[in-house]
């Protein structure tokens, strides 16, 4: 059976937080298979890293969307329409880019799981191959609220041309609008989604705003929505020891999760 760990770069700074990912992924003493999809955005001196670092490249394009869908999603039209209130998006970020990662379904793979770019495996979390098609954990950061939808930086699939193809049809209808790209999409394509624990895709404003959350021994995934570790922003600050976490491991290290602090 082949399984891979996969992950989407679409440009210079996300090939940088894969190379991090990478790192943290040998360090668990994984077997899969890592993949990186690559898209044309991604100059090659920034891929070379990721292929010492023991990665798979596969090259992919945009997908073949209409205009109108295109010019809905690109990130003015798509950022005015639906507003990011809780922190920043950084200027490098495309969303329409996201939609490649429907992708992976093309690949040569029995089971995946996909890990964004920004994201850290703290453990090892193989036995997640072994999880449905299509496990996610929810998009809690705030409170809550956020139970309800999920968070697709970390989920399991199942590789398929026929899916593919299927969600490809589905994507580009005409009035299209995917409030948050293809988290929005994959949360309607899969309606019963499988509820991983928060564990396998912590996201880092829990450090700040439920801290009662956090526990550094159970922790799997780290995973650095919005702002982005290897960014100077606002909230830097607060978020030092994850942001010092990430890195750790960006510089190839092996960090001690047994000496982090806990949230103040």
């Amino acid at each position: 059976m082949r399984r891979a760990y996969v992950t989407l770069v679409t440009n210079a700074d996300f090939a940088m937080g894969a190379r991090a990912l990478l790192n943290s992924l040998a360090l668990t003493g994984t077997t899969a298979d890592r993949v990186v999809m690559h898209t044309g955005g991604v100059p090659t001196v920034a891929l070379a890293p990721l292929t010492a670092a023991g990665a798979r490249l596969v090259p992919v394009e945009l997908l073949p969307t209409s205009d109108a869908f295109n010019a809905a999603h690109q990130r003015e039209a798509l950022h005015g329409a639906a507003p990011f209130t809780k922190g920043e998006k950084p200027a490098f970020h495309t969303p329409l880019d996201n939609f490649a990662k429907l992708r992976l379904w093309q690949l040569d793979y029995d089971r995946v799981v996909f890990l964004d770019a920004d994201t850290l495996v703290l453990r090892n979390i193989d036995k997640l191959f072994d999880y449905p098609e299509l496990c996610a954990a929810p998009n809690v950061y705030e409170g809550l609220g956020d139970f309800h939808r999920m968070n697709s930086g970390v989920f399991t699939a199942r590789p398929d041309p026929a899916t593919f193809q299927a969600m490809l049809k589905h994507l580009d209808q005409p009035g299209a609008f995917w409030r948050r790209t293809d988290q929005t999409f994959l949360q309607e394509w899969f309606p019963d989604w499988h509820g991983l624990p928060v564990t396998c895709n912590m996201l880092q404003y829990v450090w700040f705003n439920l801290p009662a959350l956090w526990d550094w021994k159970a922790i799997r995934v780290l995973h650095f929505q919005y702002e982005k570790p290897w960014q100077d922003h606002d909230k830097a600050d607060r978020l030092r020891p994850l942001i010092d976490l990430w890195h750790s491991y960006a510089a190839g290290e092996a960090p001690d999760l047994s000496r982090m602090p806990a949230p103040e």
